[in-house]
């Protein structure tokens, strides 16, 4: 994993996630890691990110923070309309739910698309047809 269950209770200031059992946090983290991957095109182990970037650590701690939320909470499942979790508390309007964090700026810095070869020159393919 790229981060840990402690450095997600470290960054939460919700009692749901300091609460939250290790081996679920590490669930969490992964549907995080998951998804962070889907957003830049790639897996993020790889030894040129060690050590982690820190708007990439940051990305991760927001979206692994949103899925322990989200994983954590029953009345998003049963689709009540408020909640209080803490000294926290929620009103979801009809049908609304809790978004995901927006990390794309944080992480356009590590998209590389796989359509570009690494040295960053790509090749178009033309057809002509004669008239």
């Amino acid at each position: 994993m790229l981060i840990t269950p402690e450095e997600v209770i470290a960054y939460s200031v919700f009692e749901a996630v300091k609460s939250r059992p290790e081996n679920l946090l590490q669930h969490d983290i992964l549907e995080a890691e998951t998804e962070i991957q889907s957003i830049v095109g790639h897996n993020l182990s790889d030894e040129k990110y060690q050590p982690l970037p820190e708007k990439v650590k940051l990305a991760l701690l927001k979206m692994a923070q949103y899925f322990a939320l989200i994983n954590s909470d029953e009345s998003i499942v049963k689709g009540y309309k408020s909640e209080k979790i803490g000294d926290y508390s929620y009103t979801l309007g009809d049908g609304q739910t809790i978004q995901k964090p927006e990390v794309e700026n944080l992480l356009k810095d590590f998209v590389e698309d796989p359509n570009v070869p690494p040295d960053g020159k790509g090749s178009v393919l033309l057809r002509v047809r004669a008239l």
